[in-house]
Formats: C-alpha cells, sequence, structure tokens
C-alpha cells in the first residue's frame, strides 16, 4: 500500500511509520516539523500539511491508499487550540476523500462526549462524527494514555518521584486509566490499514492491565526503589502547585481540564485490551533510565527542529 501518516517524527506517529516500512509499504508524512531530523531518510517523503492551501494539500495525497492520522494537541495554547485543530482535521478528512484515499484509519481517545465542556474530549467527538459520515472506510482507535520511550506521563511521574520531596494526587487518586504501550497502538492502526476496505470500526485501543491513578504512581516508585511520600491534595491545590512547577521547566504540566478527564474517569472503558505490553513489565526494564531527565511536551511542540529524545 501508499500510506500516508501524520507526524512520522514525532511520538505515536514514528512506530507506526517503522511499522509500515518493515511491513514492505510506501509511506509519505504530512507534519509541522519539515526541519526536525527525518529518521527514515529517503524511504520516507515529507510534505506540509498546507491546511490553509487545501488543494496542495489535496496534491500531497493523491495516489494514497490509506491515511494514519496522529494529528491533534494536547491543550489550549496561544500557538495552537482545540479549535484549530479540530477544523485542521475536518480539512485533512474531506481532502483525502477528494484525492481518493481509500480508507482511514483515526487516533481519538476513550470517552469521547460531544456534550462535554472539555476541548479535548468534545473536539474528539466532532472528529470521530465527521469522519463516520464522511463516506470512506475508516477505523477508529481510541487510546487511553500512551506509554514508551519517548513518553512524557510515566517518565515525569518518575521524574517528580527522583526529585521532588513528595507527589501529590489530586483527589483519592482511585479513577482509574488503561495505558497502552505506544507500538501496540502502532501494530494495531498497521494492521487496521490494510484491513477490509468497507470495514468500519470502532475499538477501545487500551493496554492489559488497569490502574487507579494511585496505583500507578505506587507502581513507579516502588519499581524505581524511592522512597517519597504519597499524599492526597485538593486537585486546584495540585493545579497550581504544577504550574509553579511548569514556570521552572518551562512546561505545561497538566491543564484544569486534564485533571477533570482523568477525575471524571474518562481513560477507563470496560473492554477487552487491544495491547499486550504490560506496563509494570516495561517499566521495571527501563526502571534505571526512566525519569532521569524531564520531558517537555512545550518543546517538543515549539522546537520543529530537535529530534524526539528517547527517556
Amino acid at each position: 500500500m501508499r500510506v500516508a501518516v501524520t507526524g512520522a517524527f514525532g511520538y505515536s506517529g514514528r512506530y507506526i511509520t517503522r511499522r509500515l516500512l518493515d511491513a514492505g509499504h510506501s509511506v509519505v508524512t504530512l507534519t509541522n516539523s519539515l526541519k526536525r531530523d527525518n529518521p527514515f531518510g529517503g524511504q520516507v517523503q515529507v510534505f506540509p500539511f498546507n491546511f490553509d492551501h487545501p488543494e496542495r494539500l489535496k496534491e500531497s495525497l493523491r495516489g494514497i491508499d490509506v491515511l494514519i492520522n496522529t494529528y491533534w494537541v494536547r491543550f489550549d495554547h496561544r500557538l495552537f487550540t482545540h479549535s484549530e485543530a479540530v477544523a485542521n482535521t475536518k480539512i485533512l478528512f474531506q481532502t483525502a476523500k477528494d484525492a481518493g484515499v481509500k480508507r482511514i484509519v483515526h487516533v481519538s481517545i476513550t470517552n469521547p462526549d460531544i456534550h462535554s465542556d472539555l476541548p479535548y474530549f468534545s473536539g474528539k467527538a466532532e472528529l470521530e462524527s465527521a469522519l463516520t459520515s464522511l463516506g470512506v472506510s475508516y477505523c477508529i482507535l481510541r487510546p487511553t494514555v500512551l506509554f514508551g520511550k519517548e513518553d512524557v506521563l510515566v517518565n515525569n511521574i518518575a521524574w517528580s518521584l527522583r526529585h521532588l520531596p513528595m507527589f501529590g494526587i489530586f483527589g483519592d487518586g482511585n479513577y482509574k486509566l488503561q495505558p497502552i504501550y505506544v507500538d501496540d497502538l502502532a501494530a494495531a492502526a498497521v494492521e487496521k490499514a490494510g484491513g477490509e476496505r468497507n470495514e468500519n470500526e470502532i475499538i477501545n485501543a487500551i493496554g492489559p492491565e488497569t490502574f487507579t491513578y494511585r496505583e500507578l504512581v505506587e507502581t513507579v516508585r516502588r519499581t524505581l526503589g524511592v522512597n517519597r511520600p504519597i499524599v492526597s491534595v485538593p486537585p486546584e491545590l495540585g493545579y497550581w502547585s504544577c504550574r509553579v512547577l511548569g514556570l521552572l521547566v518551562r512546561d505545561v504540566i497538566i491543564t484544569r481540564q486534564e485533571i477533570r478527564g482523568l477525575m471524571e474517569g474518562r481513560l477507563f472503558v470496560d473492554a477487552p485490551p487491544l495491547g499486550a505490553t504490560k506496563l509494570t513489565e516495561w517499566i521495571d526494564r527501563h526502571k534505571d533510565t526512566l525519569g532521569r531527565h524531564y520531558t517537555s511536551e512545550m518543546a517538543r511542540r515549539v522546537d520543529r527542529f530537535a529530534e524526539y529524545r528517547s527517556n
């Protein structure tokens, strides 16, 4: 197949691209990071997103069999917003159809909700609606939290446990999440890209282990062998503590909306696991390096030259 992947130089897009190439497929990427080092060399042709010029975007997608879309933003910022990401993705979907793309594999989120006032979840729901009514064969993958060597969340939990005097949990910490290994998600995306062209699917892409947030932090602490108290704090106090720490590390550590999404249980579904890799085993394999360095989401968004670093 000839496959277009959004963000092949990023996190999940890189794993997806590697699996596509290993399977013998031809790959192009659409990206905002045109000057970032291309880890695939001449194997992957690079095009800008060109959301403002759909005709140019259409030319980039001409001859493509399948589009695998990972494009999104984690939070609103003066440089990028959820509403812009929704509008851009709708342009991408429509342009892919106009270019003759036969199937779209789209990475969404668990529990999208068009009625939610959390823009992450309402925006994802709006995009699912746009895709399912587009008239193109589709597969929607709904992951929760991704983990891997380029991970942000698990790595920065480990960093905090290594470097801070204590770790604060928002509320009681009994809300659940089901992390999936990024390469397991990539394997599913590649498999579904080659699926039956008329088979429309929506799949919860979760890992084999379910944790409460407190259990996740305790697992990381125990595996690293560090002795830091884990304390419950009011969500608003936790948010402002993260704001202050964020100023020191020059990052947006977490937003109020993300805290609410966690505490509302939006990263948990009652479904069979898609991934097979256990986070507990992965943390144990990487315990010597995990959390040694802080991973900045903002640095990745702003610096379009530097390669994603493995933790």
